[in-house]
């Protein structure tokens, strides 16, 4: 088993590729906290992967509330030990043009996206450090961490800017025996996805199948959706790599959109 009784926080993993993530760790023999906005899909989620025979807690967790970030990561030292992985998923997605984008709607994208990575990330950092064990904090970027599409300004502003963090967490982590990358996927048929089909055709003035083929995969190698599967074991290679000579990197996971 690659992650052992590694501690894994994961914001965002009540679904979705959180979700996916979760129950991939629980295999390898990680001990998977599933950190939600919602309590109870939280749980109901820890309780699926113990009944699959992992081990895994459930903690409600606002990733824009630094008391909640704060009192979820103790909670979990409380219970645990200590923090050995960050998943830094947790996000949502809004479709706009610039110019009818409001303001509060750009703020919430960022708080979410950006101001949810830093504080989950500090609380992580701080406890990774307290443990004296070093640790592996894993950002859930995109695509649109190095490019762009019409539509999602603050989206693409907040994937863009993990990158960035990322790259800091690697130079401050290193003394401590911290690792920091940035998972890209392409498009992942999630939820969040499936939402943006319809509204990305009503903006766009074209049907829902010209969305999937000539917006989301039109520049992949092959037509197809990244999967919830890959992007886990890009997750498990991230957290089992053994030493820093894989820090402060972006991993893009795409079917061949978008080639470093």
């Amino acid at each position: 088993m690659l992650l052992k009784d590694k501690v894994a926080v994961i914001t965002g993993s009540a679904s979705g590729i959180g979700k996916e993530i979760a129950f991939e760790y629980a295999k390898e023999g990680a001990r998977v906290v599933i950190a939600d906005l919602q309590l109870e899909a939280a749980q109901a989620t820890a309780a699926e992967i113990v009944k699959a025979g992992g081990q895994a807690m459930g903690v409600a967790m606002d990733v824009t509330s630094e008391e909640q970030v704060d009192k979820g990561v103790a909670d979990v030292v409380a219970a645990w030990g200590g923090v050995d992985i960050l998943i830094s998923n947790a996000g949502i997605q809004i479709i706009s043009p610039i110019v009818d984008l409001s303001l509060d709607k750009w703020k919430k994208m960022l708080a979410i996206h950006l101001d949810g990575a830093f504080l989950t990330t500090r609380a992580c950092m701080r406890a990774m450090i307290g443990g004296g064990k070093g640790g592996s904090v894993i950002f859930m970027g995109s695509v649109h961490s190095h490019e762009a599409s019409p539509l999602k300004a603050p989206y693409v502003a907040a994937k863009h800017g993990l990158i960035g963090l990322a790259k800091v967490v690697a130079k401050e982590g290193v003394k401590h025996n911290i690792r920091s990358n940035v998972i890209c996927p392409g498009f992942v048929r999630t939820p969040l996805v499936d939402k943006q089909i319809p509204e990305q055709a009503k903006e766009l003035g074209i049907s829902e199948a010209d969305v999937i083929k000539t917006v989301m995969l039109k520049d992949t190698v092959d037509g197809e959706f990244t999967t919830t599967e890959d992007v886990a074991r890009t997750a498990v290679f991230l957290a089992s790599f053994p030493t820093n000579a894989l820090t402060g990197q972006s991993v893009v996971v795409s079917h061949g959109w978008f080639m470093q």
